[in-house]
């Protein structure tokens, strides 16, 4: 199996262009590959697929080996990689994913690109699509106090294909993330877990989170993260629509337009390296 390794802001994942090969198991194989002792290591791995309503299709699979709807970074990532690779020679395009059709720009300079914008579309407020089972206003969970463990903490529910949360903090690096990252994670009032993102306010045009992802863990950055803790924040009217959010792994720009309520991400992506796998470790056999 021929693959690319890429991080945005660290958050790695490895991937595997379709068109010329067939990934038999990709739960196993993202099993394996995740691995960061036995395997490439990576936050998961994504297949890039033909499409026949867009122009690409992304497959994001977890560490787990579970399949999800969607991931910021790895869309972005995709857009990169189908332009240096020779797939496209367009700078604006379409991906499939499970959560729906999204659309990249590329922005490029002398041959290489520099960045990559992602338009994810609105974001989902409605519990039932979420979903989640508690709601405070128009079927919906905006600025709630939700207690957990030994903690209350105010948080908002909404879906950008997958469904995530925010939580707003007074100091982000105070919260211990494994332990609350994980209890909301799985807390039964979100019936298909969700992915947590713990975010502080530092003014109007920027933000600080952290993120744990859902079937995951802790990850150095999450981009729909980023979008879901500024959109929170716009509705809790503690920021403006342009935002900077600042992560472990560094700092991506979120625009949220009130006037389509579109949601846009625009950040970095770098190729690590290539690779090529005998296929027999993929399925837990040895050389």
């Amino acid at each position: 199996m021929k693959f690319t390794k890429m991080q945005a802001y660290c958050n790695d994942y490895v991937y595997v262009i379709t068109f010329d090969q067939e990934v038999k198991n990709p739960a196993a194989a993202a099993r394996f590959v995740s691995d960061r002792h036995k395997g490439v290591g990576s936050d998961g791995m994504i297949l890039i697929c033909p499409s026949a309503i867009a122009d690409f299709r992304m497959r994001v699979f977890n560490p787990d080996g579970s399949e999800a709807e969607m991931c910021g970074n790895a869309l972005r990532s995709t857009g990169k990689l189908v332009y240096v690779k020779g797939l496209t020679s367009k700078t604006d395009f379409t991906v499939e994913t499970l959560g729906g059709i999204k659309k990249i720009h590329l922005t490029v300079e002398n041959g290489d690109v520099v960045n990559i914008t992602a338009n994810i579309g609105r974001p989902i407020f409605d519990a039932d699509r979420i979903p989640v089972t508690v709601t405070n206003e128009n079927n919906a969970l905006i600025g709630y106090d939700y207690t957990i463990l030994d903690r209350i903490f105010n948080i908002t529910a909404l879906s950008l294909g997958n469904p995530h949360c925010a939580v707003l903090c007074d100091d982000i690096y105070s919260i211990d993330i494994t332990k609350y990252g994980h209890a909301l994670e799985c807390s039964p009032i979100f019936p298909n877990k969700a992915n947590i993102h713990f975010y502080d306010v530092t003014n109007r045009e920027n933000i600080r989170m952290i993120a744990w992802e859902r079937n995951c863990g802790e990850t150095l950055a999450c981009a729909t993260g980023c979008c879901t803790c500024v959109t929170a924040a716009n509705l809790a009217g503690l920021c403006d629509s342009h935002v900077s959010v600042h992560q472990k792994g560094g700092i991506i720009v979120i625009d949220y337009d009130k006037a389509s309520g579109d949601l846009v991400m625009t950040g970095k992506s770098e190729i690590v390296f290539d690779g090529e796998i005998d296929d027999r470790l993929l399925t837990g056999g040895n050389l």
